[in-house]
Order: structure tokens, then sequence, then C-alpha cells
């Protein structure tokens, strides 16, 4: 069976930001988020992982990934992507 590769969005419990990432396995890099060794997102958390979306390609989901990171506009991708979100 092949991996799938998965485009995440978590967002800070704190401040609310939006953080877009991509992994083989978005819950543990949620775990790594909130152990603040992810330098972009240390001290800024708790964290929460509130969308995934699943792709068979790695490049893909970096793909997808930045296209997230260049909309960056919440409600349009809460309202186009609304089923990944958990």
């Amino acid at each position: 069976m092949a991996q799938l590769y998965y485009a995440y969005i978590i967002e800070s419990e704190s401040t609310r930001n939006w953080y877009y990432g991509s992994s083989q396995d978005p819950y543990l890099r949620l775990s790594q988020h909130n152990a603040n060794t992810n330098i972009s997102t240390k001290r800024r958390g708790p964290w929460k992982l509130i969308f995934v979306r699943a792709f068979v390609d790695k490049k893909e989901a970096l793909a997808f990934e930045k296209q997230l990171k260049k909309w960056r506009n919440k409600n349009f991708i809460q309202s186009q992507f609304k089923e990944y979100f958990i």
C-alpha cells in the first residue's frame, strides 16, 4: 500500500494564528509543534490540528501547502475546503 502525504493546518489556541504544513504523519507533527521543536511555532501554542487533506504524492501535498500559504485567507480556505476541516 502506498504511503499517503498530508497537507495540514494547525491553529494556535493562544493567538488563533494558523500554521500550514505537510507531513506523512500530521498527528506526530502536531506533537512536535506542541513540544516546541519547530522554530516557526515555538512558544506560540498550544496548537490543535484543524485541517487535514491526504495526497498520494508528496509533491502534490507540498504544492497544496504552498498554495495555502499564498492564499492565507481563512474565510476563503474554510469555504472552499470545508470537508477537510476537523
